[in-house]
């Protein structure tokens, strides 16, 4: 099987320098040879057959259960090469292909995302220990796309800047209801409540994010106007002035599209807006990869925005404003790697080498993924009725203005009281 595998990347790869050992000992060299080698060894044959007949699972699998050791560079730098060279416009095999379209056939089955599996598939995630999370987030643990405003920030700065960016476009007077959707352990919301004023509730299906969420409000005296639930979102009640959502889309499923944008309509006040933020493809309509389905997020999916736009259009609500944001996640994504490795054996006392391998290979395969495999990022603005937002897109910008020196009067007003 290394010969078929051999073969493969013999066509596939054309760039970089990428050494292979096989279980036969023999050491082949794929690319031209240019920049640093990256050198992979197989354990057995087994591994490589696995790898030609499944590589979207078995590719990770083998680098979790040590069957594939990357002997010269690290994880990262072996899917760069690959990724890289592939780049989402090589044609698949026959193979692939009847795979691709048997998943998209079944893909609403999979992503057929009730109340109860929401729950359990959030619960897969976002309940793990909490100490992970703060090994490699920022201090504010926001676990989605940040915004860099320039290329050089850190991690602290573009998380601050993504929630300024969304607050901006929200557009958000003090006293006003806002719904935050997937509250996540609760900075948007804070920020919200603090730096906007806001009377703010979030949601979330994580028990740890909750517990955390309210915590914090409580020890930051916010806790009159940031109140965060364990609930679905659709048993709320509303109406709401404002709703935002930030990284929670990606779990609800292309099958409950409509009934997500039927029920955020609900909750909306006439005059209302939203911001939905959320990961997309610029490849179109897909499926979720196996490997990322099987072991980080059950039930997920990541929607192109023609899947998107259509529902929000039969939802009779009006799109006001989208943006793309495209390697900002890819930036975020190596901050956070870099953030992990570094703490990486703090990781391995709280669970164990496998799943640091396991964790490991997910940042590097979905920063690799933002860089070469049509992933990025939409924030989409709509509201109920056209005259909720003004004419030219100008506001956005000098909202943000007007809260940068709100945070800095905050921040002097919390140093004063210490």
């Amino acid at each position: 099987m290394i010969r078929v595998l051999e073969a493969i990347l013999s066509r596939a790869v054309t760039h970089g320098a990428l050494e292979i050992v096989g279980s036969d000992g023999r050491l082949r060299r794929f690319g031209d040879g240019m920049g640093n080698p990256v050198r992979a060894r197989f354990v057995d044959a087994a591994t490589e057959r696995a790898i030609v007949l499944d590589p979207e699972l078995k590719f990770g699998e083998a680098f979790m259960d040590g069957k594939m050791i990357v002997e010269q560079g690290s994880i990262y730098d072996l899917l760069d090469v690959l990724l890289g060279n592939l780049r989402g416009d090589s044609q698949p095999t026959w193979p692939a292909k009847l795979r691709g379209m048997w998943r998209v056939a079944t893909r609403r089955l999979r992503q057929h995302n009730t109340e109860k599996r929401a729950r359990r598939n959030v619960a897969h995630h976002y309940d793990l220990d909490g100490a992970l999370y703060r090994l490699f987030l920022d201090a504010d643990r926001q676990y989605s796309c940040a915004y860099f405003e320039q290329p050089n920030d850190d991690i602290e700065s573009a998380q601050l800047a993504k929630k300024r960016h969304l607050a901006a476009k929200l557009m958000i007077s003090p006293g006003q209801r806002v719904l935050d959707i997937g509250c996540g352990w609760g900075g948007l919301g804070l920020y919200l409540a603090d730096v906007c004023e806001a009377d703010v509730t979030g949601v979330t299906l994580s028990e740890e994010q909750y517990g955390v969420a309210n915590a914090r409000a409580a020890e930051r005296g916010l806790s009159d106007r940031a109140r965060f639930e364990l609930r679905d979102y659709r048993s709320l009640e509303g109406p709401f002035d404002r709703i935002v959502s930030v990284g929670m889309f990606e779990h609800v499923g292309v099958g409950h599209f409509d009934e997500y944008f039927a029920k955020a309509k609900q909750l909306l006040k006439p005059d209302g807006i939203m911001v939905l933020h959320s990961i997309g493809r610029f490849d179109g309509p897909g499926d979720t990869n196996s490997w990322i389905q099987k072991y980080i997020f059950p039930g997920g999916y990541i929607p192109a925005l023609s899947e998107v736009v259509p529902v929000i259009e039969r939802q009779r609500l009006i799109t006001t404003d989208i943006e793309i944001l495209r390697l900002h996640y890819a930036e975020t994504l190596r901050a956070w790697r870099e953030r992990f490795l570094a703490r990486r054996e703090e990781a391995k006392a709280l669970y164990d080498e496998r799943f640091c391998r396991m964790w490991e290979f997910y940042l590097a395969a979905s920063e690799t993924a933002f860089r070469h495999q049509d992933m990025m990022n939409f924030q989409i603005q709509f509201a109920r009725h056209q005259h909720a937002v003004p004419l030219t897109r100008d506001y956005i910008f000098q909202e943000e203005e007007r809260l940068r020196e709100r945070e800095q009067a905050r921040t002097s007003l919390r140093l004063a009281g210490e």
